[in-house]
């Protein structure tokens, strides 16, 4: 696990591994979401990085009650 220190300006350095691991580039943003005493920071990426994603989806299911005869 890796462990970060808040700066006076309560500014944060991620840890080179997570960088590189979820390829976070200078200047990229994140959003930030805070749930009980749980910070996570979630990067923001294009959607053309999406495209592709859901290649093998089943699209013949039953979506809602528009779709039933």
């Amino acid at each position: 696990m890796n462990s970060i220190t808040v700066s006076r300006q309560f500014q944060l350095t991620i840890p080179k591994k997570v960088r590189e691991h979820m390829r976070i580039k200078v200047g990229q943003k994140l959003h930030v979401i805070a749930y009980d005493n749980i910070i996570t920071l979630i990067p923001v990426r294009p959607i053309q990085e999406a495209r592709g994603s859901l290649n093998n989806i089943k699209t013949s299911i039953l979506r809602d009650d528009t779709d039933r005869v």
